[in-house]
């Protein structure tokens, strides 16, 4: 009993941590653009309307957290989607959030 506890505990302190690193939404924005393919961080700042320092911090971040992956080329850095899970749960939110917005 107790390991089927702790188990769960683990469950639901994995999935605190990642509404932790997705409850911004610029990392949102982020996810939704490299679901498109990798980006690098100067096709990602067309996309997304802030600073460079501040793109850098979220991406490093993600990074850090196993949500992306990047590659070097050259002088560039580029960002893919590393953890497909993060992906599904931005998207069932996001996906559920738009529903109700749209009906009011």
């Amino acid at each position: 009993m107790q390991a089927l506890e702790d188990e769960r505990d683990e469950v639901f302190e994995k999935a605190a941590e990642l509404f932790g690193l997705l409850s911004t939404p610029v990392r949102l924005r982020i996810l939704s653009v490299l679901c498109s393919g990798e980006k690098n961080v100067g096709q990602l700042l067309e996309s997304i309307d802030i600073a460079q320092p501040n793109m850098s911090q979220h991406l490093n971040i993600m990074y850090r957290s196993g949500i992306v992956a990047k590659r070097r080329q050259g002088a560039q850095v580029f960002y893919r989607i590393a953890d497909v899970s993060a992906v599904n749960v931005c998207r069932a939110v996001c996906t559920q959030v738009a529903v109700e917005v749209t009906a009011h």
